[in-house]
C-alpha cells in the first residue's frame, strides 16, 4: 500500500470513528512497535481542540481484533466503575474508547484492516528509561494498583490474545524446535546460550506447576509492565494509568511483576551489546517491590508473594530464550537493526538472570520487608 492509500485509509477511520467536533489533523504519534498510532486534532463548536489517539491495530500479531477489543472494553469498563467507587477520574485512570458511528469498539475500513480511538489523556508523560527511581517507583504503585482494582475481575472470561503468551514450557519447546531445524545454520554460534537454558530446564516450568497444583491463581495481567506503559501526571508526578491493553489476558501477577523488574531494574538498554554495562540494580529492584506490594498485597495470597524474585529470574530467562528462537529463526518476529541484534538481546537477559541468582537471598529478604 502507497503513502497516499494508507492515508486515504487513516482518513476513513477518521470519519467512522466517533470523535466530537472536525478533525483538523493527525500525525503519528509515539515508538510503539506493534499497532501504528496517531494523534488527531478536532476542533470543537466552541473553537476549542480535542485531541485522541487513533490507532490501526496489527492484525498480522494480534489474529483477532475483535476478541481483543473484547477484553479492552470489559476491563476498561470495569476500571472506570472501581475508579468512581474510590472517587477517582476515570477519564484520566484508565482508558476510554470512542465508539465508532455505529457504536462498535472498533472500525474495519475497506481493505481489512483494524481501528480504534481513544480519549487523549492531557498534561501526562510515558518515559522509556528508567533514570528517576521515583518514577520507576510510581511505575510499580500503578501496576500494583491495576492489579489490585482487576482482582476480582473473571480472569477465565478473557480471550488470550497472543496463546501460550507466558506460557515458559511452551517456549522452551519452541526454542528445541529452532534448534532442531536450524533454519539459518545458527546454532553453532549460541551453545554457551543454549546450555544456559538447559542448565535452568527444570526451573522453567515452576509457575505452571504451581498453577496446576492450585498454589497459583489466573489473574487478569497486563503482560507488557514496561515503565512506558505507565502515564505520570506532569503536575503531580504521580503515576496515574495504565496504557496498551492489547495483552491483557489471564495469567499470573507475577510474571507482570518480573517483566517490570527484568526491564527496569538493568543498568543498561535491553539490546547492549557490551555486557559489562549490564548488571541488575538490586537498589531499583527494592524501589519496585515496596511499590508493587504497598498497591495490591492485599489481593495477592502468600505463593504469588513467596514467588516474586521467582517471576522476576523466569521472565528474563524467558525473555531471552524468545529473542534466541527468533535468532535462530532468522529474525522473523522481533524487529531488528543491525546484525546479531537478537543475539545481543537474549545475552543481556542471561546475564539478568544470572546475576539474580547471585543475589537471590537478598531479593526474598526484600519481598519479606514489604510484604
Amino acid at each position: 500500500m502507497t503513502r497516499e492509500e494508507y492515508c486515504v485509509k487513516i482518513k476513513e477511520a477518521v470519519e467512522n470513528i466517533n470523535f466530537k467536533g472536525t478533525c483538523i489533523g493527525y500525525r503519528p504519534y509515539g515508538n510503539g512497535h506493534i499497532n501504528d498510532t496517531f494523534l488527531v486534532r478536532s476542533r470543537q463548536t466552541d473553537g476549542t481542540v480535542l485531541r485522541y489517539i487513533l490507532q490501526r491495530m496489527n492484525h498480522e500479531v494480534f489474529k483477532n481484533p475483535g476478541q481483543l477489543m473484547e477484553n479492552i472494553a470489559g476491563v476498561t469498563g470495569f476500571l472506570r466503575k472501581k475508579v468512581k467507587s474510590e472517587q477517582g477520574d476515570p477519564d484520566r485512570e484508565t482508558l476510554n474508547i470512542i465508539k465508532t458511528r455505529d457504536g462498535n469498539n472498533f472500525f474495519c475500513d475497506s481493505i481489512g484492516c483494524y481501528w480504534r480511538g481513544y480519549q487523549f489523556i492531557e498534561d501526562a508523560t510515558c518515559f522509556e528509561d528508567v533514570k528517576d527511581p521515583d518514577v520507576f517507583y510510581q511505575s510499580a504503585l500503578s501496576f500494583g494498583h491495576f492489579q489490585y482494582l482487576l482482582s476480582d475481575y473473571p480472569a477465565g472470561t478473557l480471550h488470550e490474545t497472543i496463546p501460550d503468551f507466558h506460557n515458559t514450557p511452551v517456549r522452551l519447546e519452541n526454542l528445541r524446535k529452532a534448534v532442531k531445524e536450524d533454519k539459518s545454520g545458527r546454532v553453532k554460534e549460541v551453545k554457551a546460550e543454549l546450555a544456559f537454558v538447559l542448565e535452568r530446564e527444570k526451573e522453567l516450568h515452576i509457575l505452571m506447576d504451581l498453577y496446576e497444583e492450585g498454589k497459583l491463581p489466573l489473574r487478569v495481567t497486563h503482560n507488557d509492565t514496561k515503565l512506558n506503559n505507565i502515564m505520570i501526571d506532569n503536575a503531580t508526578g504521580k503515576g496515574i494509568c495504565v496504557i496498551d491493553l492489547d495483552t491483557v489476558m489471564p495469567g499470573f501477577s507475577v510474571t507482570d511483576f518480573g517483566d517490570s523488574i527484568r526491564f527496569g531494574a538493568s543498568t543498561g538498554a535491553e539490546d547492549e551489546p557490551d555486557l559489562s554495562k549490564i548488571n541488575f540494580d538490586l537498589a531499583l529492584f527494592e524501589v519496585y517491590t515496596r511499590g508493587f506490594l504497598e498497591s495490591c498485597s492485599k489481593s495477592l495470597n502468600e505463593t504469588e508473594i513467596d514467588m516474586l524474585p521467582a517471576g522476576a529470574r523466569l521472565m528474563a530467562l524467558e525473555c531471552g530464550m524468545r529473542f534466541l528462537t527468533d535468532y535462530l529463526e532468522g529474525d522473523t518476529y522481533f524487529r531488528i537493526h543491525r546484525e546479531k541484534h537478537n543475539l545481543d538481546r537474549c545475552r543481556t537477559q542471561f546475564k539478568l538472570a544470572a546475576e539474580m541468582e547471585q543475589k537471590w537471598d537478598l531479593m526474598k529478604q526484600i519481598v519479606n520487608k514489604y510484604r
